[in-house]
């Protein structure tokens, strides 16, 4: 699907900073859009229904993978989630710039279906610090814990798959690459010519090839 729009997806293990970053990332950057995903688990914290996902029951979720409404969807930790494909597709062929805060199976399930989309991994910058991470958090227990850390073992072997990998060591850092890969990829060739269409055709230069 080629759309006007740029589609990031940003996955991470728990912990990291994901969505610490990505909150920060769309204050700066009015142009782009935050897909809001459907999950099965309970909100945490000061989570909000429609803010930070759509929460539904796991038998509402099942049927809207029926009905193919999402653009990827996959078990974590226990928990379904899913993007909605009707909504990101109409925001890509508006042209707005759309972010995507999933885990990496639907992040790579999304490059199969959209293979212009713009894959980043967030790490950490050690174990113990992870750890330190999910314990100030104080949300769970030292058995949610050490699961979540076992998982995330499991999870930075899938970095390598994806087309940029930042590290959280430092936020001001890590929100600072973000913001580069975002603005690198608006200074792609083709990604100009479709915006500034008069300066192209101005100079009379061939489409994109790539």
């Amino acid at each position: 699907m080629d759309t006007p729009g740029n589609l990031f997806v940003i996955a991470a293990p728990s912990g990291t900073g994901k969505s610490s970053l990505v909150r920060a990332l769309l204050e700066l950057d009015a142009q782009l859009d935050v897909s809001i995903s459907h999950t099965t688990r309970a909100p945490r914290g000061q989570e909000q229904d429609g803010r930070e996902y759509w929460f539904i029951p796991e038998d509402e979720f099942r049927a809207l993978i029926a009905q193919n409404a999402f653009f990827e969807w996959a078990e974590v930790h226990g928990n379904l989630y899913g993007t909605s494909r009707t909504a990101i597709e109409a925001r890509l062929r508006e042209g707005a710039d759309v972010v995507l805060e999933i885990d990496w199976q639907g992040a790579l399930q999304i490059k199969e279906l959209f293979p212009h989309a713009v894959l980043m991994f967030i790490l950490p910058p050690s174990w113990p610090e992870l750890r330190q991470r999910l314990t100030r958090r104080g949300e769970d227990s030292e058995a949610v814990i050490a699961k979540r850390m076992a998982n995330a073992a499991n999870e930075v072997q899938q970095a390598h798959r994806f087309d940029f990998v930042i590290i959280n060591a430092h936020f001001d850092t890590a929100l600072f690459d973000l913001k580069a890969v975002v603005h690198a990829q608006r200074l792609k060739y083709a990604a100009q010519r479709r915006n500034r269409s008069g300066v192209f055709e101005a100079l009379a230069l061939p489409p994109s090839t790539v």
